[in-house]
């Protein structure tokens, strides 16, 4: 990555490059050197909860860059950032993308990245002293546009960049489809549709709606085990939710896995309103992160939060 001085001289007057902001928890990987893990031509939109895909021109993921929340209240979500290629360069030094600022342009005050942490406050929302996060997740839709379906360069891309084999591309356009038709089906007769419309993979949760705490205390460093998949629906209701909390399709292929507590998620950042929202009896798994295959693979690997009665503690 490159120096802090070099990265603050590409970005507006906002503290951001084509919309995505630079944050401290960015620029505290300034200066190291780092593999590139993913390219992150495409996201899914985690704001409007709609199921699309969003395009993302120049940008990558890192391995092991991860925001840590230092200077976002220390939310927990652990996502991992969002580098445009104009803030990295080759271990030779060569820039990454050419129109790189010259030396000698003034970079921004880093003043202007430390207080871009927390948005205005709305006009009509004065007497509220939360405040409101802004970030890479929040400010996403701003640095990024719609990636239809259809638009096959974002496949080409997946196979080109090493994110996706071709099979699993194939894959995945071959699911896009399907759940597109499953969507749309909802408003045809009956007789018209495959399982209702329902998405693909088909689950359903079998419990009550109103689920206990399992009441496991799991603690940073345990071995616990992903349970199956019908020990899994008898915990959620028949909204697939366990005490609010949705359980994804993304979760259901680790099933049996086993994997290492990196720790409890007790709050992050709301990417939709910027508020911190408080969680419970939630924790997130070493090396089990959201491979994106039901979301045309989506490169963005955010850790996968589990609720404690979705999991099993195993002794070592």
């Amino acid at each position: 990555m490159r120096t802090a001085e070099e990265i603050l001289a590409t970005l507006d007057e906002n503290g951001t490059l084509d919309g995505l902001p630079l944050m401290p928890e960015t620029l505290a990987f300034a200066g190291r050197e780092l593999p590139v893990h993913l390219s992150a031509h495409k996201t899914c939109d985690t704001i409007n909860h709609r199921g699309t895909t969003r395009r993302m021109d120049r940008a990558v993921h890192l391995t092991g860059a991860r925001c840590d929340g230092s200077a976002h209240g220390g939310c927990q979500a652990g996502c991992q950032l969002f580098f445009k290629e104009e803030w990295l360069e080759r271990l030779d030094g060569t820039p990454i993308r050419d129109g790189v600022p010259a030396t000698g342009t003034i970079p921004l005050p880093l003043t202007v990245i430390e207080s871009g942490t927390t948005a205005a406050p709305e006009p009509d929302d004065e007497t509220d002293a939360e405040p409101r996060y802004r970030c890479q997740a929040t400010e996403l839709v701003r640095a990024t546009s719609y990636l239809p379906v259809h638009d096959w360069r974002q496949y080409v891309d997946d196979v080109r960049t090493g994110n996706v084999s071709f099979a699993a591309t194939v894959r995945s356009l071959f699911l896009s489809v399907f759940n597109n038709y499953q969507k749309l089906s909802r408003k045809l007769p009956a007789r018209l549709r495959i399982r209702d419309g329902a998405f693909y993979p088909f689950y359903r949760g079998t419990g009550a709606a109103k689920q206990p705490p399992a009441g496991l205390d799991l603690q940073p460093g345990e071995l616990v085990e992903v349970r199956d998949k019908a020990e899994i629906m008898a915990a959620l209701g028949p909204n697939n939710r366990n005490r609010g909390l949705w359980f994804d399709a993304e979760m259901l292929p680790y099933a049996g896995r086993r994997g290492r507590v990196l720790g409890k998620v007790e709050k992050i950042v709301d990417e939709s309103s910027g508020r911190m929202l408080k969680l419970r009896d939630c924790v997130v798994v070493d090396q089990i992160t959201c491979a994106g295959q039901f979301n045309r693979y989506c490169p963005r690997s955010d850790y996968i939060y589990w609720r404690e009665a979705w999991l099993r503690r195993v002794q070592d």
